[in-house]
């Protein structure tokens, strides 16, 4: 089965998988007058990939006008700085993860893990840095195909956002979760703050969504609220 360099997820909305088939994933959302906003930007090398992407929905890096991390990860803004250079499109990024993407500097491992105290100890972790023109908010809607609405689920990172596109009803869960061999939480070791994760991400079962689109894995397109709904329950 051949490789798609892009999955149509709704009207406007596409997914771009830079790893694999899904196992990291950037995404498009076209506007009416035909811009694109991509959300994440994968691994430094990710960009070749995000512009075949681009390509086979018509679209060239020129049709970019915004860029949109969830948060500052190397597999989710290590294609940032590159993509910003050859789009001219600005930056926006949770404030609370701005000072990580500026430096190219991942935030800190969870010190109450093993494997987190660990990788603390290493001086590895880092990606091109990138300018953050716009800092976002909590409750934030940019003016993406009707409305992209930013939900701050920290602990992943301590800026970590996932987002709604209100028009689509279309979720953007960042590392919020993942849906690899199914809906799990994201590695323990690569997070600031598990525990956190795992309380802040209870805002994703309580929105209205028809799609669950995942960074890492493929969307879920049928019964997707009531899936995340179903895995968070666990936790209670």
């Amino acid at each position: 089965m051949a490789r798609s360099a892009a999955v149509p997820l709704a009207p406007g909305v596409w997914r771009i998988p830079t790893v694999g088939r899904a196992l990291v994933n950037s995404y498009a959302f076209v506007g009416d007058d035909g811009s694109v906003t991509l959300v994440d930007c994968g691994l430094k090398r990710a960009p070749a990939r995000i512009v075949r992407g681009l390509a086979a929905i018509g679209k060239t890096p020129a049709d970019v006008t915004g860029i949109v991390l969830t948060h500052a990860h190397p597999d989710h803004a290590g294609g940032a700085a590159e993509l910003s250079r050859r789009t001219g499109a600005p930056v926006a990024a949770h404030t609370a993860d701005v000072p990580y993407a500026e430096s190219g500097q991942v935030p800190p491992h969870d010190p109450t893990i093993t494997a987190g105290r660990f990788l603390a100890r290493l001086a590895g972790g880092r990606f091109p840095a990138v300018e953050v023109a716009c800092p976002l908010a909590d409750g934030d809607v940019l003016a993406v195909g009707g409305g992209l609405r930013v939900l701050h689920t920290p602990g992943h990172s301590p800026g970590h956002v996932s987002l709604l596109h209100e028009p689509t009803r279309v979720l953007v869960t960042g590392d919020a979760l993942f849906n690899v061999a199914g809906v799990r939480w994201p590695v323990k070791s690569f997070c600031t703050d598990f525990r956190m994760t795992q309380r802040t991400a209870h805002v994703l079962g309580e929105l209205d969504y028809d799609v669950a689109a995942f960074t890492h894995g493929p969307e879920i397109t049928n019964r997707a609220r009531e899936q995340v709904r179903a895995f968070l329950s666990r936790l209670r």
